[in-house]
């Protein structure tokens, strides 16, 4: 089974995310295009292969554009919500080189738009003599010699942009990249850690690849209920997941909200995961709030890195569930944040966290 099957709600964090890459491609496209022609024609160094003595007019230039961000809308839509999970499974440079060449196929049919549709618009040319000219032009080789390097180059780049912003949270790569945390900066953060329940006698029944497709199949669904509530992964580590909010009172809110729409999402796809893997997952949380210390580290391979005691304390937390026999607990300051009902939460009384010298008070979520 493939995360593919699992079923996300219509209005999901993870939909609006691609939608929101889908036109940030389009209008990035539209405005380099935009850029290009416009200085190609100021600078005599390029004649467009619709030459007449119109082409340079705000209406045709307007119209080249408009066909370029509905044809940029269409492959944003292909090469991230379509093509990134259908070849999620093959070579990276086989899948690099499928979907480059998907573009450029594209690309030839919106050129041939292009031109088509200002052929008939601004020139008033009849169907027939657009469709010849334009096949008489377009298929020269000087034509697709000067133009094919230009789309290999900015597919290629597009697609490294987004894995390397797929790779990283939301707003973690442009931080790396303005530098902001290249000197340690001290934060305050809300910290939540879920873990697998029972995942050694999972592990065993199912098998290592089997189990791997299955915490796949988890996680996503985990992370796709915290993107719900503007949560941000720090890190996946095995069948665990580490996520963080900026430490608010609305922020402590939504890391519970992000746990029961987690819930809901495993409950929607719950013959899912009995019919691909027998078991329907549950997990232990623990969330805990304060100062934190984050910074970039690396050299070969970047990355942010928090640390601190907060951090050290949510993931005590977390295994403290184990012998409470709870599935989420929180600490004290993250019941002070929350503002919830008594009848919501429960008293687990002053725990001895391993690690810690002094004892915390612990509260379980009834939600």
């Amino acid at each position: 089974m493939s995360y593919t099957n699992i079923i996300l709600p219509r209005r999901s964090a993870v939909k609006k995310r691609e939608l929101r890459l889908i036109l940030a491609v389009a209008v990035s496209w539209t405005i380099i295009d935009l850029l290009i022609f416009t200085f190609r024609l100021a600078t005599e160094t390029y004649t467009p292969k619709y030459v007449t003595t119109n082409s340079t007019s705000y209406k045709a230039i307007l119209l080249r554009e408009l066909n370029v961000f509905v044809f940029s809308l269409i492959i944003g839509y292909f090469l991230i919500a379509v093509l990134r999970n259908f070849l999620r499974n093959i070579s990276p440079w086989v899948n690099l080189f499928i979907k480059t060449f998907l573009l450029v196929a594209v690309a030839i049919v919106m050129n041939f738009v292009i031109y088509f549709t200002y052929s008939l618009l601004i020139e008033q040319e009849s169907v027939s003599t657009a469709f010849n000219t334009f096949v008489e032009n377009t298929f020269e080789r000087k034509w697709l010699l000067v133009k094919m390097p230009e789309w290999f180059l900015l597919f290629i780049l597009t697609q490294l942009a987004l894995e390397i912003n797929e790779k990283y949270s939301q707003g973690v790569f442009f931080n790396i990249v303005i530098g902001k945390y290249l000197q340690p900066q001290e934060e305050n953060r809300i910290i939540m850690f879920i873990d697998l329940k029972n995942s050694t006698p999972i592990a065993e029944k199912l098998g290592h690849k089997e189990y791997f497709k299955f915490i796949r199949d988890v996680i996503y669904c985990l992370s796709a209920g915290v993107a719900q509530y503007d949560g941000r992964i720090y890190q996946y580590v095995g069948d665990e997941i580490v996520a963080w909010w900026p430490c608010t009172s609305v922020n402590a809110r939504k890391a519970v909200n992000s746990l029961i729409e987690a819930r809901k999402i495993i409950n929607k796809n719950a013959e899912v995961f009995k019919r691909g893997y027998d078991i329907l997952p549950e997990y232990k949380v623990g969330i805990h709030c304060g100062n934190i210390t984050v910074g970039q580290v690396g050299i070969a391979k970047k990355d942010l890195v928090m640390s601190g005691d907060t951090i050290n304390t949510a993931a005590r937390i977390r295994s403290a569930c184990t012998e409470l026999n709870q599935k989420m607990l929180v600490s004290k300051e993250m019941i002070e944040l929350m503002n919830m009902k008594d009848w919501q939460t429960e008293s687990q009384g002053m725990v001895d966290l391993k690690g810690k010298n002094e004892s915390i008070e612990l509260f379980a979520l009834k939600i």
